[in-house]
């Protein structure tokens, strides 16, 4: 059996589609994959069980890139297409069935809409599959010790990015001597390209050891070494997604997008965003972000006495 799981550019969008590739590997055990998605979140799918291909989108002018992929699978005939884009192509290949997502409904999580596709009964939460050099490699870059508290300070778009200066403060109120979380040490993580905007949160945090993963690895690797912190807070990007498939207690500073649809998925992710009519993410000063990160804290930690208890 042949599947083809076409999905989305942004890593945060892939991420939250990921439950959904799951459901498929686990409902069609001799299925092989080949998963079509965009340069930034191909990665996320190295490590899926009987992937053939992972076939990357590079945008082109006048949508040559849907061309691009047809070209690359007219050849097959496949068993089912999942398209999580709705384009054209899917309805030029050879297939025996196909999901095509719906509208676009902007009243729920994109979660619940993506596990749309396939009519499931439930929200497919989201699921990363890492190989063993994932899981070595994350050993390296977050080494076993004091519990570690995952700052990303930085997201692709200014309207989602809180200012620096505020994220250094949170972290020296946080981490630092009377702090609720003194003794810990602190992980910043970001793309290549992030590390000299948050250089302002290095050298405020240089006291608590900081570690600074900035484009040192695979999107896999840096998943992995999420499971290695304790805790995270972030800006609406694709590392808040992670951290919420991690299992982490997430915290996701929001400005303008709106939380329904895009807020990490899980119990343990919490939102904080300006309480206005048209909240923008500079509104917020670091003592929002705090009270939010130990309200979430006590929540997470109260879920967990009541499972100990059962």
């Amino acid at each position: 059996m042949k599947i083809l799981f076409i999905t989305y550019t942004r890593i945060g969008d892939a991420v939250l589609s990921s439950g959904v590739l799951k459901h498929l590997v686990d409902r069609y055990p001799d299925a092989r994959f080949t998963v079509a998605c965009g340069p930034l979140a191909a990665s996320l799918f190295d490590a899926v069980p009987r992937l053939d291909d992972v076939i990357v989108m590079t945008k082109r002018p006048f949508d040559g890139h849907w061309f691009s992929l047809w070209r690359k699978v007219r050849a097959k005939k496949w068993d089912l297409v999942v398209d999580l884009r709705r384009s054209l192509v899917s309805y030029f290949i050879r297939s025996r069935k196909r999901a095509v997502l719906g509208a676009t409904d902007n009243t729920i999580h994109r979660v619940p809409l993506l596990s749309s596709v396939l009519n499931l009964s439930e929200p497919a939460d989201p699921f990363l599959y890492t190989a063993p050099k994932n899981e070595e490699a994350a050993l390296r870059l977050i080494p076993d010790g004091s519990p570690v508290l995952a700052l990303a300070p930085m997201a692709a778009n200014p309207n989602k990015t809180w200012p620096v200066d505020r994220f250094a403060v949170l972290g020296q109120r946080l981490l630092g001597t009377g702090g609720p979380y003194e003794g810990w040490r602190v992980a910043l993580l970001g793309g290549q390209n992030d590390a000299d905007a948050a250089a302002p949160v290095l050298d405020a945090l240089k006291e608590h050891r900081p570690m600074a993963l900035f484009g040192q690895a695979d999107l896999l690797t840096v998943y992995a070494a999420l499971k290695r912190c304790r805790a995270f807070i972030g800006n609406d990007s694709g590392l808040s997604h992670l951290a919420a498939v991690a299992g982490l207690p997430t915290l996701a500073v929001f400005g303008p997008t709106d939380p329904v649809c895009y807020a990490p998925w899980g119990e343990k992710c919490r939102v904080v965003r300006a309480n206005s009519d048209d909240p923008q993410i500079g509104e917020l000063e670091p003592e929002n972000v705090e009270a939010a990160f130990g309200h979430l804290m006590d929540s997470v930690q109260g879920q967990d006495q009541a499972e100990h208890a059962k």
